[in-house]
């Protein structure tokens, strides 16, 4: 890969917007993603992927965490 310029953009990270501190991510599946990992937000309202660095952001209107929504689903490819 070329070295980055000095005054070029820093590509910035995919962010996430979801619904509950917790939630999982696997990169986008694929042979570019990674091993499913689930991360909690704890006290902040923000988590970032130690693989991929996706950061996923608590939205305004939050669930109970005891509801589980898997913001890595994607819909069903077509064969």
């Amino acid at each position: 890969m070329p070295p980055r310029h000095l005054d070029a953009p820093v590509p910035q990270a995919e962010e996430v917007r979801v619904m509950q501190k917790r939630v999982a991510c696997d990169g986008g599946g694929g042979a570019l993603g990674h091993p499913l990992v689930y991360m909690e937000m704890g006290e902040d309202d923000f988590v970032e992927c130690t693989y991929c660095d996706r950061r996923f952001v608590l939205v305004a209107d939050a669930q109970d965490d005891s509801h589980y929504l898997d913001p890595a689903a994607r819909p069903p490819e077509a064969h």
